[in-house]
């Protein structure tokens, strides 16, 4: 029995306990070594972009906007410069069931590679911090040794000085958490007006920053490994089909360290030299070749290590690679299962409603119901009703409201003498309809209420007007 079968038939060893933690509980601190390679060098160049656009977006103005606002106290939404508001609801809720069955789907097929090249939480670590971490306390073995040393003025000021500049990028990120929430221009007013004016403001960056702070300098990879949901749903998601980080077992076993010159063939002797170089290089401290993890978050730091000792000895690349379970066992490629088509219909359908929303989406809001407790009234021949027109402006145009209608029979008479709705303004007025008592049939009628901005016909609506029943 070789020993990836022997890891594989004890699966106590691997699969029930967390690659670090140790048997007493206690933390088992990572030092994951510097990686080199093709897939770092994209992985850089797509966690700087969305770097970019991280900090960027909330400061970007599109038809006097900001590109993206998640401003849940003023109950106000914006994405790329539409305004939406808690009539769109229905809107953010299917984005979000998309977003759902995207990441079930995405997951299906590639695994947990959202986690190593898209999320936040890995690409500040391993794109940021670590950097830091590396640039003041070297690579992971002067890390190890740093750690242990007594504390001289020489580590004090490693030390000082990385935590400094954690707080302080930690501090950068809350506050463009913040301008996510409140907006770029209310932020500004945070920062620069007397703190007494929007304590707080000051608290919860005080608070964010910390979080902040605590996580990307000790909490790490637990973050991906114990807290987020998102591994444990591997267990459901995937299936031999998945595309993932995977350790070609078939051809790396049995490991053995490599001799110049040997026929490691005849020797029944595998690819895998047992340099461990793939271990040093993960960021969650696990062994890919034990096969697939939870803890992996498919960075691809392994392929990138393992890929440069094979080069190194003159074997084949692609020991460890994006490969499927049955990719390695009967060599495969990526099948179109029935579960992967389910899903992809699904989701193209509900993208297909979502954008046929959108489109015909309206910019104005009007809801017009009768005045809760009230009822018809009779006088000198008329039936009048008090109703509650609810006006919701989504531009950021200002409006002069006129209510006429149609019907030569009804007339409208204002509560208020001139009703303004403002930009991005929802208010909530009443009105008066008179309609002669000899026009009302069965005690109902249909009048069609024409909301009038500016003098052009910005909605139409339908009010039910109640009477006696003659």
């Amino acid at each position: 029995m070789t020993e990836y079968e022997e890891i594989k038939g004890d699966e106590e060893r691997f699969r029930d306990h967390i690659s670090t933690v140790n048997e007493d509980g206690s933390r088992k601190w990572v030092y994951p070594k510097k990686v080199k390679g093709k897939f770092f060098t994209w992985r850089k160049i797509v966690s700087y972009f969305l770097l970019v656009t991280l900090f960027g977006a909330p400061h970007l103005y599109i038809n006097g906007e900001p590109s993206i606002l998640f401003n849940i106290l003023e109950r106000k939404f914006v994405f790329f410069g539409k305004v939406f508001w808690p009539q769109d609801l229905y809107l953010f809720a299917i984005a979000i069931i998309i977003g759902v069955v995207f990441i079930i789907l995405f997951t299906i097929i590639f695994g947990r590679i959202f986690c190593g090249w898209i999320c936040p939480q890995t690409i500040f670590m391993e794109m940021v911090f670590r950097r830091i971490e590396y640039f003041i306390e070297g690579d992971w073995t002067h890390q190890k040794k740093l750690n242990k040393a007594p504390w001289t003025a020489n580590k004090i000021f490693k030390k000082t000085l990385k935590h400094f500049i954690f707080w302080v990028i930690s501090f950068l990120i809350a506050n463009t958490f913040l301008a996510y929430i409140i907006g770029a221009e209310e932020l500004w007013k945070i920062q620069t007006d007397p703190v007494g004016d929007h304590l707080g403001g000051f608290i919860a960056i005080f608070v964010f920053t910390t979080i902040f702070y605590l996580v990307f300098s000790f909490l790490r990879e637990q973050v991906c490994t114990t807290i987020c949901p998102y591994g444990r749903l591997q267990g459901v998601l995937l299936d031999e089909n998945s595309m993932v980080v995977a350790y070609d077992h078939k051809r790396g076993e049995g490991r053995a360290k490599f001799r110049k010159n040997e026929d490691r063939a005849a020797e029944k002797k595998g690819d895998c030299i047992d340099c461990s170089q793939c271990v040093q290089v993960c960021p969650t401290g696990i062994d890919i070749r034990h096969g697939t993890q939870l803890e992996c978050v498919n960075c691809t730091a392994c392929i990138d290590a393992c890929d440069h000792m094979m080069d190194s000895v003159g074997m084949d690349k692609g020991l460890i690679r994006f490969v499927s379970e049955n990719g390695i066992k009967n060599g495969t490629r990526f099948q179109w299962t029935r579960r992967v088509k389910a899903y992809t219909t699904l989701l193209i359908g509900m993208i297909v409603v979502l954008v046929v929303l959108l489109v015909t989406r309206k910019d104005f809001e009007t809801t017009i119901l009768r005045q809760r407790g009230s009822t018809y009234q009779i006088l000198d021949g008329s039936v009048s009703n008090i109703f509650e027109i609810n006006l919701t402006n989504k531009t950021r145009n200002d409006y002069t409201i006129e209510l006429k209608t149609e019907d030569p029979d009804a007339e409208i008479e204002m509560v208020v003498s001139n009703l303004t709705l403002e930009k991005e303004e929802e208010v909530t007025e009443r009105f008066i309809m008179k309609i002669p008592l000899n026009t009302i049939k069965n005690g109902r009628k249909n009048v069609t209420v024409i909301i009038m901005g500016n003098g052009k016909e910005l909605q139409r609506e339908e009010a039910q007007f109640i009477g006696p029943v003659l």
